[in-house]
């Protein structure tokens, strides 16, 4: 495939946007969802006259009748977006340490008008072809997960909590995440969805993830209170004192006993103590290992069991084994 590179100034890119003759193809593309401190970095490094990699454009629509032609943005829409958001003083941009477009002097505005970007034609190709361009110039070793895509999109202030959360010593300490959990971003899954779960209660699978990263990709305002009611929750589940191979680290006991022990002490207010809630717990995690050698028939113990077996990150199981888990917690108390 031949391809050419040139250098288009900024002023000619903005045009194109402007009368529709440079148009983005989101709907192929992954994109990553920078955060404004991502556009301001990379504003500076326009103003500062610094290069940037170079974009990916293709031939589109051509109107047969004008001869008017247009092209399409094959990579690098969040970057021209930012220049385009920058450059019409856009909502959607946030500047608090770079100086807005129309407060510029004039020999600023000009010189960013005239900064250069290298620009990769691929020339007429059909939209299969410029997808398969996408992916190859995208593309990783391996088919990506959900989480790794989402890792590829935001890099906010959630995503950077659940990050710090995963390397919590209550984690290490007990060996919670094992080596391919690391590598495919299971515990920043864990952390995501616990914190995610505080915020707004029990979901499908993987189905909120994205939603909450989306809306506080630029600012996670409660996450100093989380953070500090995470680690009152960590600090009296240690006391506790679990055995190394108590089914409570196994991870979706773990998440229904976080969560739930979270709720006792900042929604219902309870006054937990680790002794007593270790006695409860243990005595409750046995009664369920016993449903798998048929020593039991407890009915609860049985619904908790199959609610932790199969289809765990399932909204319904979730709901489940959290009822009755925050049933053991209340029995501690009382």
């Amino acid at each position: 495939m031949k391809t050419s590179a040139t250098n288009r100034r900024i002023r000619v890119l903005m045009t194109a946007i402007r009368d529709g003759t440079l148009v983005p193809r989101p709907e192929f593309q992954r994109r990553l969802v920078w955060t404004n401190i991502h556009k301001e970095e990379f504003l500076r490094t326009v103003l500062m006259d610094y290069p940037f990699p170079e974009i990916y454009v293709a031939a589109g629509d051509v109107n047969e009748e004008t001869g008017e032609g247009a092209e399409m943005l094959v990579d690098g829409q969040q970057r021209i977006t930012t220049l385009h958001q920058y450059f019409t003083g856009s909502d959607d941009l946030i500047l608090r340490n770079v100086r807005p477009y129309a407060n510029l002097q004039k020999e600023e505005k000009i010189a960013f008008l005239e900064y250069e970007v290298v620009v990769r034609d691929l020339g007429s190709k059909s939209i299969e072809e410029i997808k398969e361009v996408f992916q190859r110039i995208n593309s990783t070793k391996y088919s990506l997960n959900a989480m790794e895509v989402h890792n590829a999109r935001f890099d906010g202030d959630l995503k950077k909590f659940a990050e710090e959360l995963a390397q919590h010593d209550f984690f290490n300490e007990n060996n919670v995440f094992r080596t391919n959990d690391v590598r495919r971003m299971g515990d920043l899954v864990f952390c995501l969805t616990a914190t995610i779960t505080v915020m707004g209660g029990y979901f499908n699978r993987d189905a909120a993830l994205e939603e909450f990263l989306s809306r506080y990709n630029d600012e996670f305002p409660n996450g100093d209170d989380i953070r500090d009611q995470f680690n009152s929750v960590f600090q009296l589940l240690t006391k506790c004192d679990f055995p190394v191979k108590c089914r409570v680290w196994r991870k979706a006991d773990l998440l229904s006993l976080v969560i739930e022990t979270h709720v006792a002490l900042y929604s219902k207010k309870m006054k937990l103590e680790a002794k007593s809630l270790a006695t409860h717990l243990l005595a409750f995690y046995d009664t369920v290992d016993a449903v798998r050698e048929n020593e039991t028939e407890s009915e609860t113990a049985t619904a908790y069991y199959k609610a932790a077996l199969q289809a765990t990150n399932d909204r319904g199981n979730r709901v489940r084994r959290g009822e009755i888990v925050a049933d053991v917690i209340a029995k501690s108390v009382g």
